[in-house]
């Protein structure tokens, strides 16, 4: 029993810095880069190529439940704290995840 609740509060991503997660998002041939932030939010500017499913919606799970677990999933927000949320019921879900830690501001304009 214990067992089972330590594997419920698991983490099962990588929290990558801005400029590891630009990285290994670019040379992965597999990626999908998910924004999940509100629409209004993502409206007002994301990162280009970026996916939105809005992880404060009542619809996430499904929508979760529609995605491709061939795919690696890259996911950001505002600050890193709502996409380390989505990316525990991501990963809960079957799917191969990485946060952004710190949010979209670590985005780097520039790979280097």
């Amino acid at each position: 029993m214990l067992k089972f609740i330590k594997s419920l509060f698991a983490k099962n991503y990588e929290d990558l810095s801005g400029r590891d997660f630009r990285s290994r998002f670019e040379s992965s041939g597999n990626a999908v880069l998910l924004d999940v932030r509100s629409p209004g939010e993502f409206s007002s500017g994301s990162i280009r190529g970026a996916k939105n499913i809005n992880v404060m919606s009542q619809g996430f799970n499904t929508e979760v439940s529609k995605l491709d677990k061939s795919k690696e999933y890259f996911v950001f927000c505002r600050s890193g704290a709502r996409s380390a949320n989505a990316c525990r019921i991501m990963s809960g879900a079957g799917l191969k995840v990485v946060n952004l830690k710190g949010g979209i501001q670590e985005w780097p304009q520039r790979a280097s």
